[in-house]
């Protein structure tokens, strides 16, 4: 995350989970009505490479955010959770019910924590909403993406539009999809943001999935980038990275009759096109 993405407005506080004094002080004197827990590793290669790194940080150390809550007599938590979980589906688009097989190790790490809401609400009454992310996207006037090192599809393919990159990577062409290249369900942050403050409302706990409902391969991105950009967008070639499913399309139609939600943004190029303004504007992130 980046300090300079917080509104001025809130109480900025450094800490992190592995300390579990410092979230006890910050629980007691904010005294909240709720807690959303956003903060995880959550880059599948890299959960590949070093699986203990993400138990231990998106497990344990989450761990000591309930047991401060406990504590300190929280008793809401808003948990960002991942379509990760699922793995490659059984069908598609991915409902609530569908069986939790993750490929990889952060998804498994989102999957065990969800796991631990339960029996934190079971024993302890902690109620929380789990939400199941699929491939959060685009960007307001002021807030985008700017991850270090960047490993998301379409801040990447913008850097190429800036000329900021050679070329950006397509991993695995031989996908059993129409084009051959993965297909995810883009999502926009706003429409993110929204399910979270609806989801404070919620008066009982579960687990809801947020996508648009329709998928967008690859190389569909790269296409809708190259027309809303203008610009030449090089690609090249790679091999499958592993912990990649194929196909990830959500279903929310649970958080739309519980919640009443609805995604504003409905369509790739909308999506791309706020990224694209906020990447023209800050074409250097955060540090502008």
């Amino acid at each position: 995350g980046h300090q300079r993405a917080v509104d001025s407005r809130a109480n900025f506080i450094h800490g992190d989970l592995a300390d579990r004094a410092q979230i006890d002080a910050a629980l007691s004197g904010a005294r909240p009505d709720a807690v959303m827990h956003f903060a995880a590793y959550a880059l599948v290669p890299e959960s590949m490479r070093d699986p203990s790194k993400y138990f231990r940080n998106n497990v344990s150390n989450g761990l000591n955010l309930l047991d401060a809550m406990v504590t300190t007599g929280v008793r809401r938590i808003i948990f960002s959770s991942t379509c990760a979980l699922f793995g490659p589906p059984e069908r598609v688009p991915i409902d609530e019910t569908a069986p939790t097989h993750p490929i990889n190790p952060y998804g498994e790490s989102k999957l065990a924590f969800e796991k631990i809401l339960r029996w934190y609400d079971e024993i302890y009454g902690l109620k929380f909403v789990s939400l199941r992310y699929f491939n959060a996207a685009g960007a307001t006037e002021n807030l985008g993406e700017d991850h270090r090192p960047e490993t998301h599809l379409i801040p990447n393919v913008l850097k190429v539009a800036l000329g900021q990159r050679p070329n950006v990577e397509v991993y695995g062409t031989d996908y059993d999809t129409p084009d051959g290249t993965c297909i995810r369900d883009y999502i926009h942050i706003v429409d993110l943001a929204r399910a979270h403050i609806l989801a404070l409302g919620a008066t009982t706990s579960g687990f809801y999935n947020l996508g648009t409902g329709g998928g967008s391969s690859v190389r569909e991105v790269i296409a809708a980038s190259r027309k809303i950009t203008g610009r030449k967008i090089e690609t090249i070639e790679k091999p499958r990275r592993p912990g990649d499913p194929p196909r990830l399309i959500a279903s929310s139609e649970k958080i739309k009759e519980d919640l009443c939600w609805q995604p504003r943004f409905q369509s790739l190029d909308a999506i791309i096109a706020s990224a694209w303004k906020w990447h023209q504007k800050f074409p250097n992130g955060y540090e502008h």
